[in-house]
């Protein structure tokens, strides 16, 4: 009986285990570099890079640039139309720039340099669950 109640013991051990790790591997999301290998640049479709994409929660945007040049500015959906740039809720400097998608939703991200959102340095994505 011991046996038996031992061999139970490490079937629900395994079974936790494989169960964890299958959740773990689905937390890990999708890596999004924007603009693929031209990077978060001027004159390019944006609206076009996102053709095709789904970008769900535990996803991460990745934002490459030369920072002397360009930057990055989480803004709401009026300074994304008006390409507004006081009214950022993050800035993004570095370069090299890793957004988590944390929430469901609409975002919006312009570049604040000159007058790089006006002309189409700008990208709107949806984030589902």
């Amino acid at each position: 009986m011991l046996h038996q109640g031992s061999r139970f013991s490490s079937l629900i051990i395994l079974y936790a285990i494989f169960s964890l790790s299958s959740l773990m591997l689905k937390s890990e999301g999708t890596e999004h570099i924007v603009g693929d290998s031209n990077g978060w640049e001027l004159f390019t479709n944006y609206t076009n890079w996102t053709q095709g994409r789904e970008f769900h929660v535990g996803d991460v945007l990745v934002f490459n640039y030369k920072s002397d040049q360009h930057n990055v500015m989480q803004v709401n959906s009026t300074a994304y139309t008006d390409c507004g740039l006081d009214n950022y809720t993050t800035l993004f400097t570095k370069g090299n720039d890793s957004i988590i998608l944390s929430e469901v939703g609409k975002l919006w991200f312009i570049c604040g340099v000159d007058d790089h959102c006006v002309n189409g340095q700008k990208l709107s994505i949806n984030v589902a669950p």
